[in-house]
């Protein structure tokens, strides 16, 4: 028996899309969510499998369960687990302490997840620049910067739809991958010259790039589109003083495909029980 703990819209899609092969009871969620036919609410039974959020928790106190009525004490979770039970969550780090005897496994280090997850993060981002530019995407002068999975689907997308793409990344190995994406590459040298002329920016790097000194070379028209995980690409205090709109897109596969997203965290967990069984 799986039991999905906490979490949005996608423990919703992952509690039904696991419904498909086992049965399925969920904790932490309010009667105005709708829950599957499938799924019913917790009934005491302790648990082969907890499935908790992404990200497990905010405070490493309680479960991040956002439609929750109740707080769920990250404590009280291997109580509800069967002896040898595994707990699964997205962003583990940190919880040893709390987990010291129960094995729990983190699956947001999983490749094919965070593969699959660019799909919904680039459609979303996607969907964003739409709604806040005034022009197609069609003929843009378009700069994603980084090259990694995001990116690469990201810059595929919008090459597919007519834009100018340029890549601007440190490795060349990624400005080679980029031109072969039918992308121009940028090289970090020229980055500063060449930020000037893009009507609209991404930025995929975890590390603050956009400095002062770029961001005053930044069109004042432009929007930045920011997909970096915390602490961001953009200094957001600069970019705000100046007049340079910028947008931090967090969490977009949640947002904008939790169904998705929710059976791509089902599917992900069932790889990893079946490699665990071998």
């Amino acid at each position: 028996m799986f039991l999905v703990v906490g979490g949005d819209l996608r423990q919703i899609y992952t509690a039904k899309k696991l419904s498909e092969v086992d049965t399925v009871e969920i904790l932490g969620f309010n009667n105005n969510i709708s829950i599957p036919n499938v799924v019913k609410n917790w009934s005491n039974n302790k648990a082969d499998v907890i499935i908790l959020p992404l990200p497990v928790t905010l405070d490493g106190i309680e479960v991040n369960a956002k439609f929750s009525n109740e707080s769920i004490a990250l404590s009280s979770l291997p109580t509800m687990l069967k002896e040898n039970g595994v707990i699964f969550g997205g962003k583990v780090t940190g919880l040893e302490k709390i987990f010291r005897k129960t094995k729990i496994i983190d699956y947001f280090d999983r490749e094919e997840l965070s593969v699959l997850n660019a799909v919904p993060t680039a459609e979303g981002a996607i969907q964003i620049a739409m709604e806040n530019t005034a022009e197609t995407l069609f003929g843009q002068n378009i700069l994603i910067t980084g090259f990694g999975r995001i990116a690469k689907v990201l810059s595929k997308i919008l090459v597919s739809m007519g834009a100018k793409v340029s890549i601007s990344a440190r490795k060349c190995s990624d400005l080679a991958w980029a031109e072969i994406f039918g992308c121009i590459p940028i090289k970090q040298e020229s980055f500063a010259k060449e930020i000037g002329k893009f009507n609209l920016i991404f930025n995929t790097v975890p590390a603050c790039i956009f400095t002062e000194n770029i961001l005053k070379k930044v069109d004042s028209n432009t929007l930045i589109i920011d997909l970096a995980s915390k602490p961001g690409g953009v200094d957001f205090t600069i970019a705000q003083t100046i007049g340079i709109k910028v947008i931090w897109a967090l969490s977009l596969p949640g947002k904008v495909a939790p169904i998705t997203s929710g059976e791509i965290i089902a599917n992900t967990i069932l790889n990893i029980i079946d490699e665990i069984k071998c």
